[in-house]
């Protein structure tokens, strides 16, 4: 399906089928690869970047957490963006940087060598679907999140996600479509990729940094929600609250709110329900250049 694209590595555009590595690499064989992955959107003057700033800062965070060296600049990197995007002729799709050790490592497990950076542009597919998202059923899950004391949950490491795969095929295996993970002292932590948000009397409610991925989606829908009158809330959510919502949405890169219709064995009655409808549309609006306060956040790539 993609073998046609290019991808940027280490400084050159090469096609997809040469984006490879040693199955012996320290970053297959360790689990040590990194990555970022932001949205890309057609705008009047040609395509543009959802916030690549933020997740450029996201991406370097992740290297620092983890003693990782990103040998290339911000700028080297949202030159390299628009480079893959323009040699891939993407409209709307989505950017991912990986950050990686190519060298094959039999017995070394701490690297000293600067990250191998492959970036892949991908167009919206009929598999990879992107803005519209049909109402999910949602459960909790058995596993709980990752505890920061454990590794740095705010990194977007690969091997975090092992986590989130375990919630994800529980849930699958119990019919739901995703699994909200708690934390391991009870409280509503956020899905596999996704962050939580519930709605009860009008205001909106997600969890706290400290647990949690640092979502610039869900930074983004908390940082926009009150210019239309929303009071959005960082707070400890409780899991019978989730049981208790008038609403609930999750969000994430390529779908900014998806719309909960069942949370276990609770139906909710009206979905997407009023708030959800408003952040959707106020996010859709911005994505679509329709929103001038927050049209900043869509950065052009020419």
């Amino acid at each position: 399906m993609f073998q046609d694209l290019k991808v940027w590595i280490n400084g050159r555009i090469v096609p997809w089928t040469e984006a490879k590595v040693h199955i012996m690499s320290h970053s297959f064989a360790r689990g040590s690869a990194v990555f970022d992955v932001l949205g890309i959107h057609p705008g009047p003057d040609g395509p543009a970047a959802f916030r690549l700033s933020r997740h450029l800062d996201r991406f370097f965070r992740t290297a620092d957490l983890l003693g990782m060296k990103i040998g290339y600049s911000r700028e080297q990197l949202r030159e390299a963006v628009a480079e893959v995007v323009k040699a891939n002729g993407i409209g709307r799709g989505i950017i991912k940087l990986m950050g990686y050790y190519s060298e094959e490592a039999i017995i070394k497990l701490v690297m000293d060598s600067d990250l191998d950076i492959a970036i892949f542009a991908i167009p919206e597919t009929q598999e990879l679907i992107l803005d519209k998202a049909d109402p999910i059923k949602v459960c909790i899950s058995r596993w709980r999140k990752l505890h920061p004391a454990t590794v740095p949950v705010e990194a977007k490491a690969c091997a975090n996600y092992l986590n989130g795969m375990l919630s994800r095929r529980d849930a699958a295996e119990r019919g739901f479509d995703l699994a909200i993970m708690l934390t391991t002292d009870g409280h509503v932590a956020e899905g596999a990729i996704e962050s939580v948000f519930v709605v009860k009397d009008g205001i909106v409610k997600t969890p706290p940094l400290g647990n949690i991925l640092q979502s610039v989606t869900r930074m983004s829908i908390l940082e926009a929600a009150p210019s239309v009158g929303l009071d959005v809330r960082e707070e400890q959510i409780m899991p019978q609250e989730l049981l208790a919502a008038d609403e609930m949405f999750t969000c994430h890169t390529g779908i900014k709110a998806v719309p909960v219709r069942q949370i276990e064995d609770r139906v909710f009655d009206v979905v997407p329900g009023p708030v959800t409808s408003k952040i959707s549309q106020l996010m859709e609006d911005i994505c679509s250049f329709r929103n001038e306060r927050f049209r900043h956040w869509l950065e052009p790539l020419t």
